[in-house]
C-alpha cells in the first residue's frame, strides 16, 4: 500500500483533471436521520464517479514502467471503463472494454463517446472479466485490472479529501464492488492517525464480500443480481478481501428496495442523483440510525451515472 507523501502526490498529480469534490453537511438528512450526515459528492467528478481518479493515475504510472504500450484491455460495468476510457483518451492510447450484456445503456454510451471500443459479453462482471484477458492476449494490448495498487491510491485521493476537511468524524459508510473505494478509505484512515469507524455496505443480493469477512475466507456466490450495478461483485479479490477484513468495522447488506429508497431521499433532501451504488452508504445509515443518533457520520455518494429511465421509476416509487 502507499505512504502519506505518495497520496498527496497523487492527489497534486490528478487535481489538473478531477478538481477535489465537494463535502456537504445536509440539514434535512440530519433532521431525517437524528445525525449530523456528510455527503461525500464524488457524483461531481467529471465522468460522475469516483473511479476517474484511479484511472488516470494508473495509466499515467503504466506508461512510465511500460512506455511501449500500445493500447489497453480493461472489464466494467461502467464507471471503471468510463475512467480508463477517459485516462486512455488523455494518453492518446486505443482502448477495448467489455461489458456484460445487459449493461447500462447511457454508461456504454459514455464509454463510446471518449473514444472506447465496447464489447458486450457474458451474464456478469466475471465471464466479461475472462474476455477481456482473451483480447488482451489476441490483440497485445496491457490488461488492466479492476483492482490494483495504483488505482487504490488514485481513488484513495477522495478520501484524503473529506477526513482532512471534516474533522473528528465518527463513521463512514462506503460502498463495496471491487473494493478499490474502500481499501483506499480504510489506508487514508490509518496513514492520518484517525479512529474514524469505516462501515462497508454490499447488497443483499451480491453479499460475497460480506459472506467472505464473516467467515474469514474467500466465498464466491453464484450470482450478483442487483440493479445497483457498482456492487455486482461474486468473486472478491484477496488483495482486497484481506484489507477490509481487517480494516472495516462491519459490512452492512443493503436490498434493493432500500437503496432505491435512499436515492429517493438523495433527491428530496439534496437534490443530487445517485446510482445505486452511489445511494448505498445512505441506505445502510438508515438502517443504523439507531446506533448512530447524536453522531458525527458521513456517506460517499461514489457517483451518479443511473440510466435516465431506471431513475424515474425509482423516483416514482
Amino acid at each position: 500500500m502507499f505512504d502519506l507523501a505518495s497520496l498527496r502526490r497523487a492527489a497534486q498529480t490528478i487535481r489538473p483533471l478531477v478538481p477535489p469534490t465537494p463535502q456537504y453537511a445536509w440539514p434535512r438528512l440530519a433532521e431525517r436521520l437524528g445525525c449530523e450526515v456528510w455527503v461525500k459528492h464524488e457524483n461531481h467528478a467529471p465522468t460522475g464517479a469516483f473511479k476517474v481518479r484511479g484511472g488516470l493515475l494508473y495509466v499515467q504510472g503504466l506508461l512510465k514502467r511500460k512506455p511501449n504500450v500500445t493500447g489497453l484491455v480493461t472489464a466494467t460495468r461502467g464507471n471503471h471503463g468510463q475512467s480508463l476510457a477517459t485516462a486512455a483518451r488523455n494518453a492518446g492510447l486505443p482502448i477495448i472494454i467489455v461489458v456484460p450484456l445487459g449493461n447500462s445503456q447511457e454508461k456504454n454510451a459514455a464509454m463510446r463517446a471518449m473514444g472506447a471500443q465496447l464489447i458486450e459479453y457474458g451474464q456478469d462482471f466475471d465471464e466479461a472479466r475472462t474476455e477481456a484477458a482473451r483480447q488482451a492476449e489476441m490483440q497485445g494490448y496491457q490488461s488492466v485490472p479492476a483492482f490494483h495498487p495504483d488505482l487504490i491510491l488514485g481513488v484513495a485521493t477522495y478520501a484524503l479529501e473529506l477526513l482532512e476537511a471534516v474533522q473528528d468524524l465518527q463513521t463512514v459508510y462506503v460502498p463495496i464492488g471491487m473494493g478499490s473505494g474502500i481499501c483506499g478509505l480504510i489506508q487514508t484512515r490509518n496513514l492520518l492517525g484517525l479512529k474514524t469507524e469505516i462501515v462497508g455496505v454490499v447488497s443483499e443480493h451480491a453479499d460475497a464480500f460480506a459472506q467472505s469477512v464473516e467467515q474469514g475466507r474467500i466465498v464466491t456466490t453464484e450470482t450478483a443480481n442487483t440493479f445497483a450495478d457498482g456492487m455486482a461483485c461474486r468473486m472478491p479479490l484477496p488483495q482486497a478481501f484481506d484489507i477490509i477484513r481487517h480494516g472495516a468495522a462491519r459490512i452492512v447488506r443493503v436490498n434493493d428496495d432500500e437503496v432505491a429508497n435512499a436515492i429517493r431521499i438523495f433527491h428530496e433532501d439534496t437534490h443530487n442523483t445517485a446510482e445505486g451504488a452511489g445511494a448505498a452508504g445512505l441506505a445502510a445509515l438508515i438502517k443504523e440510525r439507531e446506533r448512530q443518533q447524536g453522531k458525527k457520520v458521513a456517506v460517499i455518494l461514489s457517483g451518479a451515472n443511473i440510466d435516465r429511465q431506471v431513475y424515474a421509476r425509482v423516483l416514482g416509487g
